[in-house]
């Protein structure tokens, strides 16, 4: 490990993701990590072998971090679609600090009309490549994120590998800020 290593303790037990894989693991108590990336709701660890782990936001707590902001949590506002797009720009890849939306990765995002007044919200999302082991948990994240918001009733997350991603769906701006223009 390099001698910039800043290991964090952790303060309650956790379960990590492993990425690229997306396995489970628990982290205990007592064990050291460091903080690789905190974006939108989730924060990317670094342990001292050199693995990659993801936890939830609401799991900052346990390495000494807030809780991410729920965009409209109170429900002050009227719902707006709007309120969708900003909820899944804080569902970031674990790897590259982007958000679903900037990269490209979120197809389709619907609102459906249902009986009495209540809504559903139907996205459409894929991930970089085929296969990747994150694929469960960011559409769980985006599902989450989406649930969270006043006046949704019911969320549809839907992996999809037709058409296939590349680079072009990206944002210009993210293409810039990651050196691919």
């Amino acid at each position: 490990m390099s001698s910039d290593w800043k290991p964090v303790i952790l303060s309650r037990d956790i379960t990590a993701t492993t990425v690229p894989g997306g396995n489970a693991v628990q982290l205990n108590e007592g064990g050291e990590v460091e903080i690789f990336q905190q974006l939108g709701n989730s924060i990317t660890l670094l342990t001292q072998m050199g693995t990659l782990l993801r936890i939830d936001g609401s799991d900052a707590d346990a390495v000494g971090l807030e809780p991410p902001v729920v965009p409209n949590a109170s429900g002050d506002e009227p719902f707006d679609g709007s309120h969708v797009i900003q909820a899944l720009k804080n569902v970031y890849d674990p790897e590259i600090p982007v958000n679903i939306v900037d990269l490209g990765l979120v197809y389709r995002c619907d609102e459906v009309p249902l009986p009495d007044d209540r809504r559903r919200i139907e996205v459409d999302m894929t991930m970089t490549a085929p296969g990747c082991g994150m694929g469960d948990v960011l559409s769980a994240d985006a599902e989450r994120a989406i649930q969270a918001i006043p006046g949704v009733d019911e969320v549809e997350i839907t992996l999809v590998w037709e058409p296939p991603w590349d680079m072009s769906r990206m944002t210009e701006e993210t293409r810039l800020e990651l050196g691919l223009l």
